[in-house]
């Protein structure tokens, strides 16, 4: 996968061409390549501290590469902190949500569409519209505004995220693990936002260990192990990778 990348698609929103990235001698991505297009979802899988999360801070500029290039929109990112990507439309979750713990639910709500008047200059006209429907489609249509964000729990806290950053309307969603730590119907309603982007047109990475979800979701996957793209395809090719097989799913093809 590793090499130059040419003639991208004009649906072509991110790229990443031979990143690396070293903590002292600690190799966390090692030569990662792949495209991410409008209104794809893109998995990207592996064991514990295969590099997955790394991979997204590079992306948003937590980190800067070693080595290689990140191109949003056709614009080189390298270099470019992570408010000024976050204002040209990549928005993000966390594996655990990022959350002002002193406010109200509308308040924590607010973020998301500020994010969108501050890279639109303008206020959006049907912004309560576009709530109702990602709140009904994440299942919160019931909770009340004016309580306090703790009295959400987990799973209605990160539910609430990707709605946070599905009102901003970004370019590219990248999503950290949304569905752990949810019962089978917010897993549900995690699949519900994921598909609401994709008729948005906005690109999905998804980092996630539900296969369930990953499998049922994703246009292609990308594996990596021990930060080594090792994979890359549709899920059913994925799922009969020997090597996949050998270094994620347990050594089985029923594992």
């Amino acid at each position: 996968m590793s090499g130059s990348i040419k003639n991208e698609s004009p649906k072509t929103l991110l790229v990443l061409d031979g990143v690396c990235k070293n903590f002292g001698g600690v190799i966390a991505n090692d030569h990662v390549s792949f495209k991410l297009h409008s209104g794809e979802v893109l998995g990207l899988i592996g064991p514990n501290g295969a590099g997955k999360t790394t991979l997204i801070n590079l992306i948003t500029g937590i980190y800067q590469p070693t080595q290689g290039t990140i191109t949003f929109l056709g614009q080189p990112m390298n270099g470019l902190p992570t408010h000024k990507r976050a204002m040209l439309g990549m928005g993000r979750t966390f594996q655990h949500p990022h959350l002002l713990g002193r406010c109200d639910i509308s308040t924590n709500i607010i973020m998301g569409a500020d994010m969108y008047n501050r890279r639109h200059g303008a206020a959006k006209e049907d912004i309560d519209g576009e709530l109702s429907e990602l709140l009904e489609c994440a299942g919160l249509e019931n909770i009340k505004m004016d309580d306090p964000i703790d009295k959400l729990s987990y799973g209605q806290q990160k539910l609430l995220e990707v709605v946070r950053v599905l009102l901003s309307q970004p370019r590219i969603m990248l999503l950290d693990e949304p569905a752990a730590g949810l019962n089978n119907r917010e897993g549900q309603y995690v699949a519900a936002l994921i598909k609401y982007a994709v008729s948005k047109g906005i690109g999905v990475l998804l980092i996630e260990h539900s296969m369930e979800l990953v499998m049922s979701i994703c246009d292609d996957i990308t594996v990596l192990n021990f930060g080594q793209q090792i994979a890359f395809g549709t899920p059913a090719e994925i799922q009969n990778d020997e090597e996949v097989i050998h270094a994620y799913l347990g050594g089985a093809k029923n594992a």
